[in-house]
């Protein structure tokens, strides 16, 4: 699984206390390699990202890829998404986006 905190840079305010900065995200344009889904019973972003990249840690790619917010690995049913296949794009802006 990726650690998305890896590479990010850490810092200590005025009072020795460990900061870590906000991850930010990358836009993730549309490509014709997409892939296009419609949810079925049981589907969590979290489920997805393992089933099509192998690992559960890019769920945030398939949320960043169809505006879907912070909160719940949860989707309804019967809502289409864009699965983005350029995993190694995608995560070279998200780490120079972060450095």
């Amino acid at each position: 699984m990726i650690n998305r905190y890896a590479d990010i840079g850490n810092k200590v305010d005025e009072r020795n206390k460990r900061v870590v900065k906000p991850l930010l995200y990358p836009p993730i344009p549309r490509s014709i390699n997409d892939i296009y889904i419609l949810t079925t019973p049981g589907d969590r972003l979290d489920l997805l990202a393992k089933n099509y990249y192998g690992d559960v840690g890019y769920y945030w790619m398939i949320a960043q890829a169809n505006g879907i917010g912070k909160g719940s690995l949860t989707i309804p049913v019967g809502v289409q998404l864009r699965i983005p296949k350029d995993v190694s794009k995608i995560l070279e802006d998200f780490r120079e986006l972060n450095k």
